[in-house]
């Protein structure tokens, strides 16, 4: 069910509202609140804006967390479009995060292949049952992007 034009720019809002709000509050609190949401740990990835070229940071939670390896997921609550982070690191899959509020390091983004996503999914609704949910208000297939320190 495609969603109106109003309707995505309200997700648009509140999206980049929770964001702000997030960011902010592990600024004030040095890192000591929001450094874990729905029991997975989070990170700030900064992208560059596809068309702007500019840095865009967003939260995000981190459902598996494999040495200095992050799998995250492109669910945006389960819309039917990706989210705009998405698209900037299929344009440039070069990244920075910040674990936990910890020190921005470079790093490498790689969408999954669907042979890599069906092998990972369980993991990641393990994690949180919720993306499972998100999976089921949506047609597309929600993808998976490992993050990986850059070489």
């Amino acid at each position: 069910m495609p969603h109106t034009r109003r309707f995505r720019a309200v997700t648009d809002l509140y999206l980049k509202t929770v964001t702000t709000t997030h960011r902010k509050l592990l600024d004030l609190s040095g890192g000591r609140v929001g450094t874990r949401f729905k029991k997975m740990p989070t990170l700030a990835l900064t992208t560059t804006g596809r068309r702007t070229r500019l840095p865009r940071t967003v939260i995000l939670t981190v459902p598996v967390v494999e040495d200095d390896s992050y799998l995250i997921v492109a669910s945006r609550g389960g819309d039917d479009i990706s989210p705009d982070w998405f698209h900037n690191l299929r344009a440039d899959p070069a990244v920075e995060v910040s674990f936990q509020h910890g020190v921005k390091q470079p790093m490498t983004a790689r969408v999954l292949s669907p042979q890599e996503r069906d092998q990972r999914w369980p993991q990641v609704v393990a994690a949180y049952p919720g993306y499972q949910t998100y999976q089921k208000r949506t047609t597309r297939q929600i993808p998976l992007v490992l993050l990986r320190p850059r070489e």
